[in-house]
């Protein structure tokens, strides 16, 4: 397998766009294995900040597209590369994933996957790593601040407020702010 100069390097002679360099070496790769090969990933590590690049309810549309034609006989390589995201949106991946092969799907990880990609890779009956690869933890949030955090801090709050009612006032900012409370908000790992 090239590395990333290498492939650079095929890019300018070819002329090519990187999607068909891609499928040439995930054919290569699919052909190696006997296996389906697909990737899910996202350019997160290149684009912060930018809305959408993780796990999500779109995906799952973009997953079934992808796998409708495939032999489920031969089960799938799932090279994964994401920051985590949305609880309800990995559960339905790895439920519809699971409904077409079973448990014949493992997870390739060529660089990172993060919290929802742990657990995305951690559902699968092998997980294939390098050693530059990792898996993330998994850490629920709201709105990029860990869970335990937040806990955390009504636990402090509470603790002050029962103990001193002026603790009250002080702790009114924290407990009115979106960390604490968003009804309308998703929940991510």
């Amino acid at each position: 397998m090239p590395n990333w100069h290498q492939i650079n390097e095929e890019l300018k002679k070819s002329g090519s766009t990187f999607d068909l360099i891609r499928r040439k070496y995930l054919s290569r790769l699919s052909k190696h294995t006997g296996r389906n090969t697909i990737i899910y990933y996202s350019g997160w590590l290149q684009k912060n900040n930018v809305p959408g690049l993780e796990v999500n309810d779109a995906d799952k549309n973009g997953l079934m597209t992808v796998i409708h034609n495939l032999d489920r006989t031969k089960g799938l390589d799932l090279i994964l590369h994401t920051p985590g995201g949305q609880t309800a949106a990995t559960e339905s991946i790895v439920d519809y994933i699971h409904s077409m092969f079973g448990n014949d799907v493992r997870a390739i990880v060529p660089q990172l996957a993060m919290s929802a990609g742990t657990m995305i890779a951690c559902s699968c009956k092998e997980i294939i790593m390098g050693k530059q690869s990792s898996l993330g933890p998994i850490d629920p949030q709201f709105n990029g601040i860990p869970a335990h955090g937040v806990v955390e801090e009504f636990k402090r709050a509470y603790t002050e407020i029962k103990a001193d009612g002026v603790y009250a006032a002080l702790n009114e900012p924290f407990l009115r702010s979106e960390a604490f409370f968003q009804p309308d908000k998703k929940f991510y790992i």
